[in-house]
């Protein structure tokens, strides 16, 4: 039996696939020839369109902003790593500062700042507006000195008599406040008024370079009249009535005299181990020699 090839055909076969090719290649031209897309009727050049467009960029561009961490006024002398790093200084930049710092040192302005840590102008702008120094570095109030010129010791009769001094003008002495003024002419009532001026010394926490200042402006020129105690004959406890003298260092002064039976002058005191050259010329006003 002969197989029939199936490149065999009648002649209403072969007029179909001929129709049908001419019907593939026509729609092949009409896609590749025709353009079938439709033209946008969506004009974006419009004013509409384009203050939308602002309005998006400006929405993004806040966002952005939002994102970023918030700066609150500083002081520039305390910045932490985590405030360096949202500032958006170096690591460079922020050890410069941390060196300067642990020598004690200060910012105090905007210049110093950038001295200090070397950032550039353009972060500097951003970041400055933000500084915020302590009052007393922003307003410094003027210094005032109200102290008389105590380096130049008055004439004796232009000083103040330290037994009728008030306490305003112990004041005027740079080192004299209101609490050693008080207890200046406490002591000053304790003795019934000073008989020298080396008593000043005795005032409790009176540092020794303040009474030298107060000198040279005061003096005393009504002394009070001391009773002198005969160095010889005094006991212990009556050279402890001495002010300021303790009944120890008394009993000291009165062993130094017992050992040596006599005390001729005064002077043989300062070799009492202990005794102060302010304690001995206090000792001189109460004690005489016979």
């Amino acid at each position: 039996m002969k197989m029939k090839s199936h490149f065999l055909f009648n002649r209403t076969q072969r007029s179909g696939i001929l129709f049908l090719l001419i019907l593939i290649l026509g729609l092949l031209c009409v896609y590749f020839f025709i353009d079938f897309s439709e033209k946008s009727t969506f004009d974006t050049s419009s004013e509409e369109i384009a203050t939308l467009q602002r309005e998006l960029d400006s929405l993004r561009v806040a966002e952005t902003a939002a994102k970023k961490p918030k700066i609150y006024p500083f002081n520039p002398n305390f910045i932490t790593d985590y405030k360096a790093y949202t500032i958006g200084l170096s690591t460079e930049e922020y050890d410069r500062l941390k060196e300067f710092r642990s020598k004690e040192q200060w910012i105090n302005s905007v210049a110093d700042f950038k001295k200090v840590t070397q950032i550039s102008d353009s972060l500097l702008a951003e970041i400055s507006p933000y500084f915020k120094f302590p009052e007393w570095v922003t307003n410094p109030k003027p210094k005032k000195n109200n102290y008389t010129n105590y380096n130049i010791e008055k004439p004796y009769a232009e000083k103040i008599d330290l037994n009728k001094a008030t306490k305003e003008q112990l004041q005027q002495v740079s080192g004299i406040g209101e609490a050693y003024s008080d207890r200046i002419i406490k002591y000053r009532n304790t003795l019934d008024g000073f008989t020298s001026d080396v008593q000043l010394y005795n005032v409790y926490g009176l540092d020794p370079a303040v009474v030298k200042r107060a000198l040279l402006q005061f003096t005393v020129k009504t002394p009070k009249q001391i009773d002198k105690i005969n160095i010889n004959t005094a006991s212990a406890s009556d050279i402890a009535t001495i002010p300021s003298i303790s009944f120890e260092l008394a009993k000291h002064i009165w062993e130094f005299r017992k050992l040596r039976e006599r005390i001729e002058t005064i002077s043989e005191l300062q070799k009492i181990e202990g005794l102060s050259q302010s304690k001995f010329q206090l000792i001189q006003l109460y004690l005489y020699v016979e």
